[in-house]
């Protein structure tokens, strides 16, 4: 029997916004997650959105209701008068955003929020921060033109401070332009005609915007690198308006207990000595806790906290001369889920920071050690959330490109795409942007810079420049796509069942997408026609069978030469209906502790 996964709570839908009550309620013409019903504008991701470097006592979360407009994309001043409200971050068009609406590259999508400055932020630089914004954005405060961003996948920043005027109140603009398939930047599965396996185009703000008071030298950002080998946690940090003499003091700890301190001058790396650590891996994913402190003249001038996990991921042959992953000098079996990160209710936006972890554990309750995040960058809290369950990822390049490549071939090179000289410039600095944001994250093993060559170009430059820029990860350079002797991984594609019609000897062989198994169920579907799986069943018996079928048979593969293998998909999306739940998350729609007990034994084939 299926089973309900959550309980639908009560809706709460009054709200206000610049002092006055307003009504604000979801969209309804779509289906809800349970927690879609608990979103308030008082309550929308107030979490701290940066686990990585956390100063709690001076931030202040600007989520809740702003006033938007859909401008032609010629009007480049503020507009005077706004359609209504919008519920920040979600996206124009979701129904969470109470909005709903689409955008186009003729638009200019605007936002508008006048604030109040707390109170503990008055000192020093205050920073406006936002998570992201799809995609290309330019921000006002009090009128003034302060900063622009392209990219929509990346956080950035932005020092507002001499924007700041006297008074309690600040007027903040956003002008936000999102050309989603008409343009060449990456951006993942949406599309302005939305169909088959191509979704909604999520336009503007859809990450948590917030501001943050720091001193005029500060951490701007921190680097761990494990070195599992030699027992040391290399260490760096980049400061803002550093000056000389300036130092920085690590401290680790072990829970409460300090297990390793050292200073670095500013700009340099230094090491932290772990005795006897407990590596981090999905079966025991440890966290050790940092405290960074810039000091001038021994006196503490900027803090943070931060924190690192001991694990290596590498490659070497087995006994029987298989290239193998490995985990801690351990071979580990990859097997998880391909995770696209979509919402009914949010798109790109779980509707809480509870259903954003809730996927994450449903994994692990199937037995799956890894996801695989499918062309999509998540905020920055899942992947602590990964972190700390203890779940391997490997991490997409959002795709993306204005090229019309599945009409005409004369946009390839060969089996290489041809992208423009502007589409490669906003590919390569995206993708370091990313990678960099990322980088401390322990969960993330594998980067994969193209998917099934959805804008795959210059593979084998693009691949070398991914591992020189990052050489603590594999490299899996094309998932299912065009396949060059490079990188560390060869990844085949093959649906509904697995197959090894390929094998490279000199690298890791891995299934990258199988399986499909569709089922849609009334009531939980994104529309009522045209859904589809690559194969469909009737109820969850079957479902489950042919799940059970399949892993059967990969077994036998694990011993004859693949390393990971990724299920498509987690859940439902859109007019897909593949995933182990439906897209709501209200229905599981296998057997999960029969999925559990398949899903080790695939794990353990080898032991």
């Amino acid at each position: 029997m299926m089973k309900k996964t959550i309980a639908i709570a009560c809706l709460i839908a009054a709200s206000f916004s610049e002092g006055n009550a307003q009504e604000w309620a979801p969209v309804r013409d779509k289906i809800l997650t349970p927690w879609a019903e608990q979103v308030t504008p008082q309550n929308a991701h107030r979490e701290y959105p940066r686990p990585q470097l956390e100063r709690k006592n001076n931030w202040q979360n600007l989520n809740g209701l702003w006033k938007y407009k859909i401008t032609n994309e010629d009007q480049k001043d503020i507009p005077n008068a706004w359609d209504g409200d919008i519920l920040v971050p979600f996206a124009v068009e979701s129904a969470l955003s109470g909005v709903a609406k689409p955008v186009t590259k003729d638009d200019a999508l605007w936002y508008n929020n006048k604030i109040t400055i707390d109170k503990k932020l008055n000192k020093g630089q205050v920073l406006l921060h936002f998570g992201a914004v799809d995609w290309e954005c330019d921000i006002y405060v009090n009128g003034q033109h302060v900063g622009n961003h392209q990219g929509g996948f990346d956080p950035f920043s932005i020092d507002i401070s001499k924007a700041i005027k006297k008074g309690k109140t600040q007027d903040i603009a956003i002008r936000v332009w999102d050309p989603t398939s008409d343009g060449p930047q990456p951006r993942g599965k949406q599309i302005n005609n939305p169909h088959g396996i191509w979704y909604t185009p999520v336009s503007g703000i859809w990450q948590t915007v917030w501001l943050e008071s720091v001193p005029e030298t500060h951490i701007v950002s921190t680097k761990q690198t494990p070195d599992v080998d030699n027992s040391v946690l290399k260490f760096s940090a980049e400061l803002s308006s550093a000056k000389a003499g300036d130092q920085i003091l690590v401290e680790a700890y072990d829970n409460s207990n300090k297990i390793a301190e050292a200073k670095a001058n500013a700009g340099e790396e230094t090491q932290l000595k772990i005795n006897n650590p407990q590596l981090w891996s999905p079966d025991s994913p440890k966290l050790y806790d940092l405290k960074v402190k810039v000091l001038r003249n021994g006196k503490v001038i900027d803090e943070a906290s931060s924190y690192f996990a001991m694990r290596k991921i590498s490659v070497k042959k087995d006994a029987n001369g298989i290239q193998r992953m490995y985990l801690n000098d351990k071979f580990v079996f990859h097997y998880g889920p391909l995770d696209q990160g979509w919402w009914p209710d949010g798109l790109h936006t779980a509707p809480s920071d509870e259903a954003l972890r809730f996927d994450v554990e449903k994994t692990k309750e199937m037995g799956f050690n890894m996801i695989r995040k499918h062309i999509k960058v998540e905020p920055a809290r899942w992947y602590r959330h990964c972190d700390s369950i203890g779940v391997l990822v490997w991490q997409d390049m959002p795709s993306g490109d204005d090229q019309p490549v599945w009409q005409n071939r004369k946009y390839f090179e060969g089996t290489e795409l041809q992208r423009s000289a502007k589409s490669e410039e906003i590919y390569r600095k995206e993708w370091k942007e990313i990678m960099d944001h990322l980088y401390s994250y322990p969960s993330i093993v594998v980067w994969v810079p193209f998917n099934e060559a959805w804008g795959q170009f210059k593979t084998v430059e693009i691949t070398e420049w991914t591992k020189n820029h990052d050489s603590t990860r594999l490299i899996n350079s094309a998932s299912g796509g065009n396949h060059f002797q490079t990188g560390d991984i060869l990844d085949l594609h093959n649906y509904p069942g697995p197959d090894m019609y390929l094998y490279d000897a000199r690298r890791v062989t891995v299934l990258g997408e199988y399986g499909g198994i569709g089922l849609p169920l009334e009531g939980h579907l994104w529309r009522a026609n045209d859904n589809w799986g690559y194969i469909k069943f009737k109820n969850a018996g079957e479902v489950t069978t042919e799940y059970t079928k399949y892993a059967e048979m990969l077994r036998k593969y694990v011993k004859t030469g693949f390393s990971a293998v990724v299920y498509t998909q987690t859940t439902d999306v859109e007019g897909e209906v593949n995933g182990f739940m439906t897209y709501d998350r209200k229905v599981d729609k296998m057997d999960f502790k029969a999925v559990n007990k398949i899903n080790t034994e695939v794990i353990n084939a080898l032991n």
